[in-house]
């Protein structure tokens, strides 16, 4: 397998509905057997995309190629290739697991007995797929969904929201099931999701978007700035503050009963102000790194976007 073989390429994608442009010159590429993490806010424009990508609405500008293939030129042979679960999965729900996988396989001209039985596999259901459907928690519906998405065995499958509203139990064995596809089957998987810390957990990459607009994509650790930052705990905490918010090398993060929470500059050793505090007497019962997020670079990159833009 290839890892720098492009699976789904969009290119200067844009959409304008009643004069207003709500994809703006959307471009980026999604690599073979990679997780990756589609972000932004609500209203931002990632369903729209999504349809956009898989051909349910007409762009007025740019091109989508599925494994080199043109979605414009070669709509059946492009979607031919892809899977997905877009809000929420639809199913008849009087039927079991097992009868909508063998009805959704038939619109794909027929899938195996086999084949159903290692989707349910997959997707950890088996024992389960005689049950009704209407009987499934919320979680065992999004893996079903997932099951009918790799149908047709596509090359890259595209989630939007596959996560919303589940325990983390649920969102354990999505997860799980993205890792086995990625890794044992190399299936690429899209992912839209507003959990930015399982994002953080499974994607090699993400792409954000803001109304309508990309403001960052790349390798999560490029992403993610933000300099580490310390919560200090101390028996004294307003003899602590007193010594923190007059050194110039600190600026104060927060400060509350308990603690106090600094950024430092780079020439300022930890070491060294941990031994300045113990000099000064100031009791310290904790020392906590606390290190940045993609939330937190999530947020910082949309406030930033919106004072650049609001200006």
């Amino acid at each position: 397998m290839r890892m720098d073989e492009v699976v789904l390429e969009v290119k200067n994608l844009e959409l304008t509905l009643k004069k207003r442009k709500i994809i703006n010159d959307i471009s980026f590429k999604v690599f073979k057997g990679s997780v990756f993490g589609f972000l932004g806010p609500n209203g931002s424009g990632k369903t729209t995309t999504i349809k956009l990508i898989l051909g349910l609405l007409k762009p007025n500008k740019g091109e989508v190629f599925i494994n080199n293939t043109s979605l414009r030129k070669d709509y059946y042979g492009a979607l031919s290739q892809i899977g997905a679960l877009i809000e929420g999965p639809a199913f008849y729900e009087y039927l079991s697991a097992e009868e909508n996988l063998n009805i959704f396989g038939k619109y794909s001209g027929g899938v195996s007995k086999e084949k159903i039985k290692e989707l349910i596999e997959i997707v950890g259901l088996s024992g389960r797929e005689k049950e009704k459907v209407s009987d499934y928690s919320l979680g065992m519906k999004q893996r079903l969904g997932i099951a009918q998405a790799l149908i047709n065995d596509p090359q890259i499958i595209i989630l939007d929201e596959p996560i919303n509203g589940l325990d983390p139990k649920g969102i354990q064995d999505i997860r799980n099931i993205i890792n086995y596809l990625t890794k044992e089957k190399q299936i690429t998987v899209f992912i839209s999701s507003h959990i930015l810390s399982e994002i953080e957990l499974i994607c090699d990459k993400v792409f954000i978007i803001y109304n309508g607009s990309e403001i960052a994509q790349g390798a999560i650790n490029n992403l993610i700035k933000e300099e580490i930052k310390y919560e200090i705990h101390s028996q004294n905490v307003d003899s602590l503050y007193s010594e923190l918010k007059n050194m110039d090398e600190i600026t104060i993060d927060k400060y509350d009963l308990n603690s106090v929470t600094i950024k430092t500059n780079k020439n300022l050793k930890i070491e060294d102000l941990i031994k300045y505090l113990v000099n000064k007497n100031i009791g310290i019962t904790a020392f906590i790194p606390i290190k940045p997020s993609l939330e937190d670079s999530f947020f910082k990159l949309i406030d930033d976007y919106d004072k650049e833009n609001n200006k």
